[in-house]
Order: C-alpha cells, then structure tokens, then sequence
C-alpha cells in the first residue's frame, strides 16, 4: 500500500475533510483497482477470519516442541473464576492473544496481522469489543484500515519482520496498529491515533526477536500479550490528551534504525537471547534429535 509517513495521511485526512480510515481505503482502490465496496468487504473477511481464529482454539492442541498449547485457557478459566487484576476487558486481552498465539503455533489458520509471529495483538484488543457489543462489525473493519496504514507506513519507513528488525518490528508493529486502531473505535482525532502509534512504538523499541530452536512459540506467544496490553495503555493515553514528544514518524524512522543496528544474533537467527539460554539450547537438541529419530517421543522434556 502506497503510504509513505504519517504525516501524508495526515494531509490528505485534512484536505479532503475525510477520516483516517477512508483515506487509507481510497488508497487501496487506487492501487489496487478495485471499488470500494470489494475493498471493504476483503478487509470484512480479513475480521471474520480473526473471529474464527478465536472461536476455533483448541485448548488441548500443542505446538511441534510440546511448549505451547492451553495457556489461553488457563487464563479464561482463570477470569472466570475470580477476578483478575487488570480487570475484565484487560484479562479478556490476554486470554485471546495467548489464544490466537497458541493457535499460530499449533499451525491453525490465523491472521498475520502485520505477520504470522504478531497473529494475536489485533485480535486481542478487537475481539472481546466486539463480543460485549461495544462496536458493531462495521466500525471494526474501518478501524483495521486505520490498523492497516499504519502497518503500511511502518513497512515502508521501517520494517516489520522480525528477520530484519529484531521483535520490535513484528510485536511492535502489531502494537502500534492495534493501538491506533482503538483510537479510531473510540472517536479519537488523527492526531490522538499518531500519539498512540509513536507511545506504542516507543514502549516497545529495541524488543529482539530470539525465538528458542527458532520456532515461533517461546517467547512469541506470550510477546502477543505484552504487545496487546502496551496497545490498550498507549490508546488510553493518547485519548487523555498525552503526547509523544518524540512525532510519529521519526519514532518509525528510529525504530528502522535500531532494528538495522541490531547484532544478527537478535534478529529472528536463533543465535542469541533467550534462544541462547541453557534451557534454549536444550530445547533446540531435543528439537534435532526428534528430527532425526521420529520415535524420541512427542515433548520436550
């Protein structure tokens, strides 16, 4: 999508008197040559394949090493039973981003929102809005066009893989679309939405991509929920009027740059991080053993 900084949709949001979303939506049409109408109703069967990636979880599915799987669970049966710290909505985040997490792991379908590794960060703040009736479907799927500029400038100036930019760039990324996009769901300016976009950015700057055997389980699922929670407090704050003092897009530009000065090690190779830690490498042995013999058994120990 051809949205080169945020500053552009900001212009064309103010000289053609029309929301983020509609700016980012005719930007599609043009490109791609499609109408309107094809336009939303690709970005609605993006929504609804969200919604099935939740509503198909499966608690007692587990991922290739055995380290992944059930957790989202735990976390509803949790909030079910007691109430949790950070609150309802709060703990409905977190379930659902382990959930959609877990299931990218497990290889069931999901949504790489802006990749398969970030999966659960949109879901998790979109998906329990939508089930209490918060939003009607309509706004969701105008909120994922904001969700989806933002992920387009972001890809442009920066980068959102985690292969050439370390975890900020995926889990980052994620955050910051999940976080304007709530912006958007709320009423917020455009403005308020690049406040979010650069909070949510910042908080999670120099985040490494070090995935142990270099499977995106551990610490990807549970990166989802950090990268969701940092979107719902970078959205409330840009509602209450804070401020980046850093603008939205050198932030974008910034995180680019430390995501190219990153060592390799810390971009998505394994080599380091956590992938590096003694119960890492233990994983990643039991991990070329069980390729070369199938019958080591089906966990890690």
């Amino acid at each position: 999508m051809a949205l080169d900084f945020m500053q552009e949709i900001f212009d064309k949001i103010e000289a053609g008197r029309k929301p983020f979303w509609k700016v980012v939506l005719d930007t599609d049409v043009e490109e791609r040559q499609v109408t309107a109408e094809a336009s939303f109703e690709k970005m609605r069967s993006a929504w609804r394949a969200m919604l099935e990636s939740v509503d198909n979880y499966r608690s007692d599915s587990r991922s290739v090493s055995g380290l992944v799987g059930g957790d989202a669970q735990k976390m509803w049966d949790y909030g079910a039973e007691q109430e949790s710290l950070c609150g309802e909505y709060m703990q409905q985040v977190i379930a659902t981003a382990l959930c959609v997490g877990e299931s990218n792991a497990c290889m069931r379908r999901i949504v790489a929102a802006p990749t398969a590794g970030a999966c659960g960060v949109l879901p998790a703040v979109l998906v329990p809005l939508f089930r209490r009736g918060a939003v009607d479907e309509d706004a969701i799927v105008r909120a994922l066009y904001v969700a989806s500029g933002i992920g387009a400038v972001i890809g442009y100036r920066a980068c959102i893989a985690g292969a050439s930019g370390g975890c900020q760039a995926e889990i980052g990324t994620a955050s910051a679309m999940a976080a304007g996009a709530l912006v958007d769901l709320r009423g917020g300016t455009a403005d308020q939405i690049g406040q979010a976009v650069a909070m949510a950015l910042k908080n999670l700057l120099g985040l490494v991509c070090d995935p142990v055997a270099g499977l995106v389980e551990v610490p990807c699922v549970k990166r989802n929920v950090i990268g969701a929670v940092n979107a719902v407090s970078s959205a409330d704050m840009a509602l209450a009027g804070i401020l980046s003092r850093v603008p939205v897009d050198q932030v974008i530009d910034c995180m680019g740059e430390v995501g190219r000065r990153l060592p390799v090690e810390f971009r998505e190779t394994a080599l380091g991080g956590l992938a590096a830690t003694p119960f890492g490498k233990s994983v990643k042995e039991s991990m070329e053993q069980k390729r070369e013999c199938p019958c080591a058994g089906e966990e890690i120990p």
